[in-house]
């Protein structure tokens, strides 16, 4: 009889794992509170606490005000509360970009990235630099306004104000929770149980997930409490369930053991099964379905059982769509290099948040395009601090099929390396969001680049005339469908009209915080009148916005889904329940600081309209 069995029960051992872990998921957040809770009981009062406010914001990925300013910046947070224990939309706070599950549901959206782990949900991420290295006891977060969004806390073990870097730069999270909803927006100190240790930090990072909030997260400041030594346990360990300790002390790592990763991906000994049992009675395209739904750590654990299977594990097919994001602590360039066998047939390749303080090197980011770049479509760089000027080359060089391309908040890219962008005339989107792209080189893309379809210039500050860039737009780019010009400070009628005349396809428009723009001018009723197919439309904080432009919409724009008109004083109730008859797809509409609009008259819409969420802010 074939020896089957062997490799069947390899097999069934690997999947009771991967199901074990699954079931275990729901209540790992349960088992890490109850393992601090015991660690912080056994630790020897030998230290005294240290409490400290965030000296220094450090990066971030996201944020609603203006790189020129501090109301809702994340810079906020550092330093001693500004507004806490207020509840309420104060300036003051920092604030991200996004909230709820409006930006998934507008042209502009993206497609998710398939084999995302469940387990990691964050969308948005600040770090914080506190004075003093300290073992952490605890961390409170100062929430505001509509609280609930963070995730996840980290601590890292380099130290930022250190002239020697750290040879190894590690990250450990403290505490982790899928995104839960909090009842009602009023302030609140979040202080989760965290877990010790064995490295003194003074680099915390939040990550947050606003996808269940009804309104933006507004965060006040971040209290680290730590102890100068690292504390001594006592011996007494019998409370600690073992089997919290094996697999999820592992995944605790980052990410499903994504500290062995490289050595998963180099492993070449393997043990030879005499046949594979049923398994080579399998059709191949059947095992790679199977093996399709795995993650990338698993299938790297999973090459290491036999040949057949880490053949499978290895094929290039497996690697078509590829988010190394989850696995952002990880990744070096000893991780792309044994990628690369694997990824010579990617298309789409998100290495968002990756390689920063020194993991990826410029070399080692082109040595991997230019193995893996020749069948790229999409490509997701956000918050990607190693890119320079030789990598926008490599990218132009080696990915001639590009068709998306994200370089959100990559600010650390120098103005003249845009240039090369406008050598991929292919690309069909670009988000250039906190960039340091100047006008020469925005003009230059859009005139090579005659296919884009979404653009995103939202706070780029160094564009000197963007009345210029509208004109070009409307001129070559005649199949843009979504546009992202906010807190753009210069853009007048003259620009909105060109853009208009030109890109009539239009169905998504930022235009918050766009001072310059006046109702006066006829600037949005000429927009109503020309772009029949807009969803989405964002006029925050023009405080000119009036009945006549609300009309206009209700009578031209009725596909309309979204409309912000924060901060106007010009609208009335009589020309909202215009809009909101005649737009029967409305499902957001955002009124908040409107001063005709009372609590009164939203809670008369919302009775009248149940399927629109109708937004007012407050203040107290």
């Amino acid at each position: 009889m074939p020896p089957v069995f062997p490799m069947l029960t390899v097999l069934s051992m690997f999947y009771y794992m991967c199901l074990r872990r699954r079931a275990r998921t729901a209540t790992r957040g349960e088992m890490n509170s109850r393992r601090a809770i015991e660690s912080n009981t056994r630790a020897l009062p030998i230290n005294v606490e240290i409490v400290q406010y965030a000296k220094e914001v450090l990066d971030f990925s996201s944020h609603y005000g203006s790189e020129n300013s501090m109301s809702y910046t994340m810079w906020n947070l550092a330093g001693i509360p500004n507004v806490y224990p207020s509840s309420g939309d104060f300036t003051q706070t920092a604030v991200f970009r996004t909230y709820g599950t409006w930006w998934d549901r507008c042209p502009s959206a993206r497609l998710p990235f398939k084999r995302t782990p469940s387990t990691f949900c964050s969308q948005d991420y600040v770090e914080l630099a506190f004075e003093e290295p300290v073992y952490p006891t605890a961390v409170h977060i100062l929430e505001t306004y509509h609280p609930g969004a963070v995730v996840r806390i980290l601590a890292c073990s380099a130290n930022p104000y250190s002239q020697n870097p750290p040879a190894e730069v590690r990250w450990e999270i403290l505490w982790s929770e899928a995104p839960t909803k909090v009842n009602g927006p009023q302030a609140r100190q979040f202080t989760p149980c965290i877990k010790q240790i064995n490295f003194p930090t003074n680099l915390i990072r939040l990550e947050v997930n606003s996808s269940l909030l009804d309104y933006y997260t507004e965060l006040d400041a971040v209290v680290l409490h730590g102890v100068k030594e690292r504390p001594v346990l006592s011996l007494k360990t019998s409370m600690i369930d073992m089997n919290d300790i094996d697999e999820d002390e592992d995944e605790e790592k980052f990410g499903c053991g994504m500290d062995t990763l490289n050595k998963q991906f180099s492993i070449v000994t393997l043990r030879e099964w005499p046949t594979n049992g049923y398994f080579d009675k399998l059709p191949y395209e059947l095992i790679q379905l199977i093996l399709s739904h795995l993650a990338v750590p698993d299938l790297c654990r999973l090459a290491q059982t036999c040949k057949l299977l880490y053949q499978h594990c290895c094929d290039p097919l497996q690697y078509i769509h590829l988010s190394l994001q989850p696995y952002w602590a990880r990744i070096n360039d000893t991780s792309l290099e044994y990628l690369q066998s694997r990824c010579t047939l990617i298309q789409w390749l998100n290495l968002s948040w990756t390689g920063n303080r020194g993991a990826i090197s410029v070399s080692g980011f082109s040595r991997f395009l230019k193995v893996c770049g020749s069948e790229l479509v999409r490509l997701e760089l956000s918050c990607g601090h190693f890119l320079n000027e030789t990598c926008l080359e490599v990218i132009t060089e080696t990915c001639p099929n590009l068709q998306e391309l994200n370089l959100s908040s990559c600010d650390k890219i120098p103005p003249q390396a845009f240039n090369h962008i406008a050598k991929v005339g292919s690309l069909k989107r670009l988000i250039l969001y906190r960039t340091k792209v100047e006008q020469t080189a925005l003009l230059s893309i859009l005139n090579f680049c005659s296919e884009l379809q979404h653009l995103s210039l939202g706070s780029c500050v160094m564009i000197e005339d963007y009345d210029l860039i509208a004109s070009m737009m409307g001129a070559k780019c005649k199949k843009l469908r979504s546009l992202d010009l906010w807190r753009c400070k210069n853009i007048t009628e003259s620009g909105i009209a060109e853009l208009a005349s030109g890109c009539q396809l239009l169905e998504e428009l930022d235009l918050g915080w766009c001072p310059t723009l006046q109702s006066s001018t006829g600037c949005f009723t000429n927009l109503a009148r020309k772009l029949p197919n807009l969803q989405k439309l964002f006029l925050t904080a023009n405080r000119s916005v009036c009945d006549t432009d609300i009309e206009e919409l209700a009578a031209n724009c009725t596909h309309l889904r979204q409309l912000d008109i924060l901060g106007t004083r010009m609208v009335s109730p009589a020309s909202l329940r215009k809009l909101l008859e005649s737009c029967k797809d409305l499902s957001l509409l955002d009124v908040s600081f409107c001063s005709q609009i009372d609590n009164r008259v939203v809670l008369e819409l919302n009775a009248n309209f149940p399927n629109v969420f109708i937004k007012k802010s407050f203040t107290q």
